[in-house]
């Protein structure tokens, strides 16, 4: 029969481990102990508790003692009140919270547990990384000190074989206020086999999540750079703020990373760069920096900003940053409710592509965007109001190639829906537009103009549906819409809607270009249908299939858009999922001649070991989209997990109108429940008068438990 007693023993059993290992954003005082828990009764539970004669009080066999989030288990538990010694015979285990844990052979503490001798002690952080040791001191209730250490977050077998890493020391302090581990002559050994020796080492107590002090390092080898470390080293601020500087030294470039990164009460920022002098662009400084963050401020509104800038064109391709062919920053003021939707925004364009001119490009763009919804009682529908206003400017101020471009719209517009109990809807649209525009630098068109857009447009839809005796459930809806606009002055440049597309988002619209400087002009038709199929079993296929008449061609749409001509090409447009992980999406244009001007195709298959992901892309050449030659262009990334510890990446980019590859790249990932090994290998074949083809090798080894948080428990190694 088991025993259960109530007692206090001066706050013992809260203070056998470090209290509030994971409390890092609140304040620790600095003496020892937990008040809170100390003045909570201790339940003991024993198979038998009784008291000596010489007020001795005991419990044997299977002991477990609680206190608060404390758990201790022994075989015997002694406590003499009048010496105030507390004497526990093993196995002893000390749990907290499930997070550290201590074990040894016995233990020999004073009443508060703030001093004391552990012998054959263990400590065990997260239930991965461990400390063992001849014996242990407990001193002042803060500091827990180990004799004769091995240290590692390794599987350790019973049959003697050494973990795959460790770290020998002759003593290790616990420090459980701040959260570090001290070692005093340290060995790091590889299958026992010392590879360095560290008089001094300080590393975090693995429970804490932010301290300062260095992350993975990596090998980087590339053919333009040459072989290079880098070392991350992480500075820990405060507890909403840090700074990462990472130097990168090899026999070419010696470059300074930096990461600084802070939490507000109402947003955070971020930003990210490097300081470089190398051998690529000898006696020039280069760099980049990019900075992002937002803040959620009064009344809903919400602050972004997203900004990029570098040295010169090839920095970021060369030091194998996110290979952009624009730097795009900007600086926008947002807030979205049910009824109303505003944003503004600065937005700033730098090209990295060498077949265009920075000065002749629109580099600095300004939009202000307003929407009101009303829903009047008399019509019925709802109403959209809304206001736009736009402005971009190129640097020069040459004529045409300098042109600058200042446009406000007011639009209104509306809606209302109407379903028949035969199954027919009805969507009708009355609306109209008013834009007026500023042009400046180029004397082809006049310096201001203002023009009327009313349109209107009745869509009708009957879907039909139909179960199959297999549950499946087929819905086929054909759609029918007529549409009117007309635009009162036509002679405004093409600025900002140089590049068309036609899918399935557009289909009914009653204009299909990007952007309001351009209006299409004319009455339209348009007839489709919309099939899809639901099967019982997981699979699913929707398809598509449009086309757009219209009274008169429009000029403004581009060769590849599909839309040109008074008929436009058939929109076709597909996808499948299926039950056991396939997926297949298409889009393409197919003209009177029956070929494809654009075409898409994504293919993909996902398993729990395996995952293959493809695309497909074809255009033919089109002037005006500075695309004169055909594309034809192929992607495929995959994954494949060989087992628990060894996990495969590939990525492939092949140009199939040049007959020849435009990247390839290669992972392989090692990782057990201590270590995680990563290899990179990639190889980019493109070239420009900037950027170089050029192979890269990344290499990494990290001690999880200590610098990687990962599930590392799911991949021990065996001991046979």
């Amino acid at each position: 029969m088991r025993v259960i007693a109530s007692l206090m023993l001066s706050g013992a059993i809260a203070l056998a481990l470090p209290s509030d290992a994971m409390a890092q954003n609140r304040p620790v005082p600095e003496q020892a102990g937990n008040t809170a828990q100390e003045d909570q009764p201790a339940l003991l539970v024993a198979d038998k508790v009784f008291i000596t004669p010489e007020r001795v009080l005991v419990a044997e066999g299977n002991v477990e003692a609680f206190q608060g989030d404390i758990k201790i288990t022994a075989e015997r538990v002694t406590y003499d009140r009048d010496s105030g010694e507390l004497t526990l015979e093993g196995p002893v285990r000390i749990d907290q919270g499930g997070e550290t844990t201590i074990l040894a052979d016995s233990a020999e503490l004073d009443d508060a547990i703030q001093n004391g001798l552990l012998i054959g002690a263990r400590m065990v952080f997260d239930q991965q990384v461990q400390i063992a040791s001849v014996q242990a001191t407990r001193a002042a209730g803060r500091y827990t000190q180990f004799s004769k250490v091995s240290a590692t977050s390794c599987h350790v077998c019973a049959n003697g074989n050494p973990p795959i890493w460790q770290i020998r020391a002759r003593k290790v302090t616990h420090d459980q206020l701040e959260r570090q581990l001290y070692f005093e002559g340290a060995q790091f050994r590889v299958l026992d086999v010392p590879l360095f020796y560290l008089p001094y080492l300080r590393l975090p107590d693995p429970t804490l999540d932010r301290a300062t002090g260095f992350l993975v390092p990596s090998l980087r080898t590339t053919s333009q750079l040459g072989t290079g470390l880098q070392v991350p080293y992480f500075f820990k601020l405060g507890d909403h703020k840090d700074l990462t500087l990472t130097p990168y030294v090899s026999s070419k470039t010696k470059t300074l990373g930096l990461r600084y990164r802070q939490a507000f009460k109402r947003g955070r920022i971020r930003l990210l760069g490097a300081f470089t002098r190398d051998d690529l662009v000898p006696d020039d400084d280069r760099g980049y920096l990019f900075a992002d963050g937002r803040f959620n401020l009064r009344n809903g509104y919400l602050l972004k900003f997203d900004i990029k800038t570098t040295s010169d064109d090839s920095y970021l391709a060369d030091y194998g940053l996110p290979d952009f062919d624009r730097l795009r920053s900007e600086i926008a003021l947002e807030r979205i409710k049910r009824d109303t939707a505003f944003r503004t925004s600065f937005i700033h364009y730098k090209t990295l592509r060498d077949s265009e001119d920075q000065d002749e490009i629109p580099s600095r763009v300004f939009d202000l965007y307003y929407q009101k919804r009303l829903f009047p009682n008399a019509l019925g529908g709802e109403v959209r109001l809304g206001f736009i206003g736009h402005a971009h400017e190129r640097t020069s101020d040459a004529n045409v190639v300098g042109r600058d471009i200042a446009r406000a719209t007011f639009d209104a517009e509306w809606m209302r829906n109407w379903t028949f109990t035969s199954g027919l809807r009805a969507d009708a649209r009355v609306g109209a537009s008013v834009d007026t525009f500023n042009i400046r630098h180029d004397s082809a068109f006049p310096s201001q103009v203002t023009r009327a857009t009313p349109r209107a447009a009745l869509t009708l839809r009957y879907p039909t549906r139909r179960r199959e005796q297999s549950g499946a459930t087929q819905i086929l809806e054909p759609i029918a819409q007529v549409g009117w606009t007309h635009v009162t002055d036509t002679d405004v440049p093409d600025d900002e809607s140089t590049f068309q597309e036609f899918d399935q988002g557009n289909l009914l619209s009653l204009s299909r270009f990007p952007a309001p400087d351009v209006r299409e002009d004319s009455a339209t038709a348009v007839i489709g249908v919309n099939w899809s199929r639901y099967a019982s079993k997981g699979w699913r296929a929707l398809a598509t299939i449009g086309q757009v008449f219209r009274a008169d061609a429009d000029p403004n749409f581009n060769l590849t858009s599909g839309l040109q001509g008074t008929s436009s090409d058939l929109l076709l447009a597909g996808q499948l999922e299926t039950a056991n992980g396939w997926s297949l999406a298409g889009r393409g244009l197919l003209n009177g001649d029956f070929s494809f001007a654009k075409a898409e195709l994504r293919a993909g298959w996902r398993q729990r070991t395996v995952g293959v992901n493809g695309s497909y892309v074809w255009q033919e050449p089109d002037p005006a989209e500075n695309v004169d030659d055909e594309i034809s262009e192929i992607r495929l990334t995959g994954r494949y997990t060989v087992d628990q510890n060894w996990r495969t990446v590939a990525t492939a980019r092949y140009d199939l109108s040049e007959s020849e590859p435009i990247r390839y790249g290669l992972g392989i990932t090692y990782q057990n429940e201590c270590v995680q090994v990563n290899m990179t290998v990639n190889r980019r074949f493109t070239s420009s008068s900037s950027i170089e083809p050029s192979t890269e090798f990344g290499f990494t080894v990290a001690l999880t438990g200590y610098s990687v948080e990962s599930g590392g428990t799911q991949f021990k190694r065996r001991c046979s």
